[in-house]
Order: C-alpha cells, then structure tokens, then sequence
C-alpha cells in the first residue's frame, strides 16, 4: 500500500473558495428558461420573487457570471464544518484487489449530515438580509430539513417544513433533530394546504412524495405574510452554492498531483452530483482533460434512464412554474424506497442538458438491494455508514473498480459521500434480515406519469 498520499487531504481554512462556480456562464448549451404556469412565458424576476429571495432570484437567472462572490457570514459559517475531507478509500481498494485509485468527497461531517447545509446557510443568510419572519421548505429523507433547520436557527428565522410522510415514517429522528432546531415539521401529505387535502382526497392513504411536499410547501410561502420558499435541490441557484464540493474537490487532487478519471455522484434532484462536477465539468466545457461522468439514481425513480426531456411542473400540485429536464411526469407516485432525498420525478434543467448534449457521458439506475449491498461492504471496510442516497454512487464506484480489476487499468475514481446513513437503520435493518424488496416501474407505470407532462411547443 503505497503512503505517499494521505488518507484524508485537507485544505486549509484559508483555501475555502471565495466564490461559487457559475456552470452556467460555460455552458455550450443553456438550459430553456422556467415557464410561467400560466402563461408558459420565461419567468421574470419580478415573478419569481414572490415566492423565492430577491438575491437568490438574481442567482437563479444568472447565466453570466462564471463566480459569484460568498458573503462573508456565510464563510465563516462554512469554517465551522468546511473544508470537507477528500478521502483515499484504501481499504476498499484492497478488499476489492483492484488496481483502481479510489477516492470519495465526504460531506457528512455536520450535525446535518450531508452536503444540504451549503446551500441551507446561504438561502437562510439571504431571507435574513432581506428583513423576513420566515421560510417555508419540504424534505424528502430529512436531510435538507435538517439542514435547513440549523441555517435557520443560527440566524433566528422561523421555519416550516413539510416531509414527505413515509419518510417520516421511516426516519422519525429526523424530525427530532429539526425540532430541537425549532423547526414545525408537518408530514405530507397533510390537511394543512388546500393542495395537501386534495391529494388525501385522491389517495388517503399517499405515502407522499418530493413533488407533493413542494406543492405544500410553496402554497404556505405565498399565502404567509414575511415567508419566502426554500428549495434543496433541481434550482440553479442550489447547484452554485454546493459547487463549494467541487472546487475543493479539484483544489485537493492538485495538492497530491492526481486528477480522477471518473467522476460518479448519486442523482435525485441533482444538487449533490450538480456540485461534486462542477469544476472538473468545467475542464470539459473548456476543451481540457475531463474525467467520465457517471449519474447514478435508483431504479424505482429513473428520471434520466426512462424519463422524457421535456416540460413539466417541479411540483406534484402543478402550482409551480415548469421546466426543461428528465422527468417522469409530474404526477408519477415513486414507491417507498429508503433513498428518500433521490425520490423526486425530475432532474435539475443544469443536468438534465449537459446529459442531453453528452456532457454527463451516462447515468445508471440501480434497485435498492445492490445499493446496500455495496453500503454494507464499503462500512465494514471504511469504517463509515453512508446514507441510501450516497451509496447509489458507491455501487457505481465499486462496478468501475472491479472493471479495472478485470482489465489491469489503474484508473482513479471520484465518488460523492454526501451524507451519513446513522437516520437509516430502519433500512439497513431490512436488509441484513432479507425483508428488503426492489421495485423497477412497468412501463405502463411511467406511462400514467408521462400522459399528465403538459404539451409546451418551446
């Protein structure tokens, strides 16, 4: 086992970036503009900011500017918990005897645990420099939830959040956490939005959905006097603030002399994957060496493996202005599987066209079994339990590793560990007692989702 590069590479304090990455600004191609729902113009900024932060409008409908200034609150907060550790998995590479350098960008270590608070601290920043009571959000595994509860408390501002019911269920702690917080947290479905009464009505007993919990979550927003929305992941202005992974990401491997190969990231709504690239993405919108990229969702929810590219809602209500992405229709009920932050029905318009145009070269669908069967392989050698989310990537990483195994090449490979998997027993308990199950949608399945994406000729 060679020792001249470090388990775990460090920057320092000083070397945390000054300024988020603007993929957008590099694009070849920029993703089609969010619509009005009931117009199905391109949304103004006058328009959007009803429902989100002035500032974080302007972030949203920027496709100029390459960087964009971190305030300086928001750093010091980052100092708290960033830099995040790049980490040589040597065990793992010797329990898979491959060739293959693995490494993998860890973004769980703050009470949060996952990579969510990045971009929770400057939303919550933001609402605060512009004088509100409060914010409203939905959370699908809790993570952002969680997250957001903290940004929340550290600047005094009050939150809503809807989680989605079964993952509530599933994850009773998180809702703990996000109390002692001083966050409400309503499961969703609920009787406490129009929105939320009307999908009871359809199904009473709806275990909930991403989709349906933004529909609660922004109908509280513009209906509450002092409230703006808060969203984790799929929004541009999201995908910026955690290109702070990414950028300390590259900044590491140049410390130690590397530049991976492949670079692999679990996808949901895209803000993980969307930041761990950003900068090596950056090199291959530039023309220079760039590594392959993989996308890796569950097979239960497979927005760019089966989805459509076309228009379609963010939310299950249809209140929200639509988008350009991999969708799998707006109204499709994804099953109850355990990665509850990849259950969403779309992709981020960022992703979804640099997959369109071939920037992101492919993306993986996995069942639910062969995820945690690579997690409980990489905790037992790494010594570290990822979440259902981050083991998606971890799957991919072990099949790319075992590939050079089988070949002789000596490649490196990135892999995203956006958060801790400590919320996640009940699953992992599932499957080391065998209770575990995998759902693949029919096709007949996505086709009731696909019949309800609404008919936009832009």
């Amino acid at each position: 086992m060679s020792k001249q590069i470090p388990y775990k590479v460090y920057l320092t304090e000083e070397e945390i970036p000054k300024a988020w990455y603007n993929i957008r600004a590099d694009m070849k191609t920029d993703h089609r503009p969010i619509l009005h729902p009931g117009t199905l113009e391109p949304m103004t900024a006058d328009e959007l900011s009803p429902v989100f932060c002035t500032e974080l409008v302007k972030q949203e409908l920027n496709d100029k500017d390459r960087f964009i200034e971190i305030p300086e609150p928001i750093r010091d907060f980052y100092k708290m918990y960033r830099p995040s550790p790049l980490v040589r998995a040597y065990c793992l590479e010797k329990e898979l005897k491959t060739p293959a350098k693995i490494y993998y960008k860890y973004e769980g270590g703050n009470t949060s645990g996952s990579h969510k608070l990045n971009s929770a601290i400057a939303q919550a920043y933001y609402a605060k420099e512009q004088g509100l009571k409060g914010v409203t959000t939905e959370t699908g595994a809790g993570q952002w939830g969680t997250a957001m509860s903290m940004a929340c408390g550290h600047f005094g501002l009050d939150l809503k959040v809807y989680m989605v019911k079964v993952s509530a269920q599933q994850k009773p702690y998180r809702k703990t956490v996000m109390e002692t917080f001083n966050a409400k947290v309503t499961p969703s479905p609920s009787d406490t939005t129009n929105i939320g009464r009307k999908m009871l009505e359809s199904d009473p007993e709806s275990g909930g959905s991403l989709g349906t919990a933004i529909s609660e979550a922004v109908e509280v927003a513009v209906t509450t006097e002092g409230y703006r929305y808060t969203l984790g992941s799929v929004l541009n202005q999201v995908l910026l603030h955690q290109s702070i992974i990414g950028q300390e990401a590259k900044a590491a491997f140049e410390k130690i002399g590397e530049y991976p190969d492949i670079v692999i990231g679990c996808a949901g709504g895209g803000s993980n994957l969307g930041g761990l690239m950003s900068s090596f993405m950056a090199d291959k919108l530039a023309g220079k060496k760039a590594p392959y990229f993989i996308a890796v969702e569950p097979a239960s929810c497979p927005s760019l493996t089966r989805g459509k590219f076309a228009y379609d809602f963010c939310d299950t209500g249809m209140v929200t202005p639509l988008a350009k992405m991999y969708t799998l229709g707006a109204t499709y009920k994804p099953p109850s599987n355990h990665a509850g932050g990849l259950r969403y029905h779309g992709m981020a318009p960022i992703l979804s066209q640099l997959y369109h145009d071939g920037f992101i070269n492919e993306a993986r669908a996995i069942v639910q079994s062969d995820v945690f069967e690579a997690a409980t392989t990489f905790a037992r050698v790494e010594g570290n339990l990822p979440a259902p989310e981050s083991a998606h990537a971890i799957r991919a990483a072990i099949d790319e590793a075992i590939k050079c195994r089988e070949t002789g090449e000596e490649k490196t490979i990135l892999f995203g560990l956006s958060g801790t998997g400590y919320f996640d027993l009940g699953a992992y308990a599932q499957y080391n007692d065998g209770t575990m199950t995998d759902h693949i949608p029919t096709d007949e399945e996505l086709e009731l989702g696909f019949s309800a994406i609404p008919k936009v000729d832009k």
